[in-house]
């Protein structure tokens, strides 16, 4: 269960982005890197499971910004629908970049083409981040399936001294507790690191702290699985779980073999939790430093802490 938590508190970094990407472990993500032609404008991992290679999250050379989560609805059975949630964020990536379409000429092309219907819950948080360190017409929206027209957009990060955080419900849902605490948290996190002047590479250790922080309750003796993964919501980080311990955990039953990549029948079941871990800062000069924190290899292996980091830095055109 993803998190995304996007601050304009910080005076040097007026943009700020946190993300955890919780997913099945066995399930193949590119890693981040400029995609080729002829999105090469676009930075971000991507699914490598689903041929349409959608994505959670993705910046451009341009300044735009995307982040999705997912959710599931009440009566909603169907894990994985016929359309792929990441195409969604795909569409505001790929956009032409001359084009100069708002983000509420964006949702409205996204809703009239049907783009949000028959994927299931989600909420998309875009934008410009010229937008959000300018100050220019509204920050970030967002977009959700229960949207219901463009008067309906969120808009959020419009003005300094914001901090919100978004997961697997619907935005403004105070009931989870790694929502709240992950806005306190990096509040927090910023205010020591201004106070104390640090560096950039010392503000990225904070807040990589933040994404790293475990707070997930561990499965009681007889606790459904079901009933176990509502945990999740309490959780910014979440411990991989179902590694080792498939009929303890009570999990669905799986095809079990002597290493790890073959306790899973397949790439969305079996072993879960936060794969990937990314932080953006953008400066007042419209500089965008991009890290990502890989924590599992392609089959399930922990990363020894800090092998699996990727950084990008890139001034954004036309700031």
């Amino acid at each position: 269960m993803c998190i995304a938590i996007i601050s304009t508190e910080h005076p040097e970094y007026p943009l700020i982005l946190l993300n955890n990407r919780d997913e099945y472990l066995h399930r193949p993500t590119q890693e981040a890197t400029w995609w080729p032609e002829p999105d090469a404008q676009v930075l971000g991992g991507y699914d490598l499971h689903r041929p349409v290679h959608g994505t959670w999250l993705g910046v451009t050379r341009h300044g735009r910004v995307a982040v999705l989560t997912n959710f599931r609805e009440e009566n909603e059975d169907i894990v994985e629908g016929a359309r792929s949630r990441g195409l969604i964020p795909n569409a505001w990536l790929k956009s032409d970049p001359t084009a100069k379409e708002s983000t509420e000429q964006f949702a409205k092309r996204l809703m009239e083409e049907d783009g949000v219907r028959g994927v299931g819950g989600f909420s998309l948080c875009y934008g410009l981040a010229q937008d959000v360190v300018k100050g220019h017409n509204k920050g970030f929206a967002v977009v959700s399936n229960s949207t219901p027209d463009v008067e309906g957009l969120i808009h959020l990060a419009g003005s300094p001294n914001e901090t919100h955080a978004l997961s697997n419900a619907a935005y403004g849902d105070r009931s989870w507790p790694k929502v709240v605490n992950g806005e306190k948290w990096t509040r927090a996190a910023i205010e020591a690191s201004v106070k104390q002047n640090e560096s950039r590479e010392q503000l990225l250790e904070r807040l990589l702290g933040i994404l790293s922080t475990d707070t997930m309750p561990r499965q009681k003796e007889n606790e459904d699985w079901d009933m176990y993964l509502n945990q999740l919501r309490h959780s910014i980080f979440v411990p991989a779980i179902g590694r080792d311990q498939l009929e303890e955990m009570k999990m669905p039953a799986h095809q079990v073999g002597d290493v790890v990549k073959h306790k899973a029948t397949d790439a969305t079941t079996g072993c879960y939790g936060t794969q990937k871990q990314i932080v953006i800062m953008v400066d007042k000069q419209g500089k965008l430093f991009y890290t990502e924190r890989t924590l599992y290899d392609r089959d399930a292996k922990p990363i020894e802490k800090g092998e699996g980091d990727r950084s990008f830095d890139f001034q954004i055109e036309g700031w």
